[in-house]
């Protein structure tokens, strides 16, 4: 009895023995910053330069502008269902946050009137790429971040990563949409008293450092397989529930008999 009690004990005190907090959560929290900046700052300038640069009207402007934030929050319906039905998070970030930096590069590149590209038409696909980048990696980067912790031992550093987390998207923001107006303001270039190639310039650098800091810290990172989207899940057990409901399979609640197939 006395041995029995003293493996529980033994068993209790390992159950909660503390787990050092993941390292790899910095490199997380630093894209998420790095991203962030990127974002803002390009968007901080992006009304004026269509209006001023692309001369478009006040109203096209404000339609495109729109539109865009439309699409930036309309994306990470995909990338959720990418990340949990083929590629899994962290190779859902990592080609996502290429697209993402090639449209900023795209942006910049038309907003530098010496190289002769058409500006219009390369500053809308660049936009159009930065709305799937955005979008794409927006449900994944925090979730990987969850990822990383084991519950629950370390729910407390959960609550701590998700409190850093969202300062960092706060700061990120706050920085560039203060830097990037001053950059294309009091930054003259290309014979110009403004600098929008500058301006775009430095969120697209900040896009990339954002995208080599994830892949930095890959050695480091618990990666979860994807598990399946959950929509699918859903609506698959309520087709199969309706299926076994018309083949006269009894149960009490008609859902209950998709438990055959989708039981947890």
């Amino acid at each position: 009895v006395k041995k029995k009690a003293k493996e529980e004990e033994a068993e209790g005190e390992e159950q909660f023995q503390p787990v050092p907090y993941p390292k790899s959560v910095f490199f997380i929290v630093g894209n998420e910053f790095c991203e962030r900046f990127s974002y803002y700052g390009m968007k901080a300038i992006l009304s004026i330069y269509l209006k001023k640069k692309l001369h478009f009207t006040e109203d096209k402007a404000t339609v495109i502008y729109h539109t865009f934030s439309m699409f930036c929050y309309f994306t990470p319906i995909f990338g959720a269902m990418i990340a949990d039905q083929l590629l899994g998070k962290f190779k859902t970030i990592v080609y996502i946050s290429i697209i993402y930096v090639l449209g900023h590069l795209l942006k910049t590149l038309a907003a530098i009137p010496t190289l002769g590209i058409p500006p219009v038409e390369f500053s809308l696909i660049g936009l159009a790429l930065i709305a799937i980048g955005t979008g794409g990696i927006k449900p994944c980067v925090s979730a990987f971040g969850g990822d990383q912790f084991k519950l629950p031992e370390q729910e407390r550093h959960l609550q701590t990563f998700f409190s850093v987390f969202y300062f960092s998207i706060n700061a990120g923001s706050l920085i560039s949409t203060v830097l990037t107006p001053v950059l294309r303001e009091d930054v003259e270039c290309f014979g110009d008293d403004t600098c929008y190639s500058l301006a775009f310039g430095v969120p697209a650098i900040l896009m990339f450092v954002a995208t080599i800091i994830i892949i930095m810290g890959k050695p480091l990172y618990k990666m979860v397989p994807p598990q399946g989207n959950i929509l699918t899940r859903v609506f698959g057990s309520i087709g199969h529930a309706i299926k076994q409901k018309y083949n006269g399979v009894p149960a009490d609640h008609w859902m209950d008999t998709a438990k055959d197939k989708y039981e947890p």
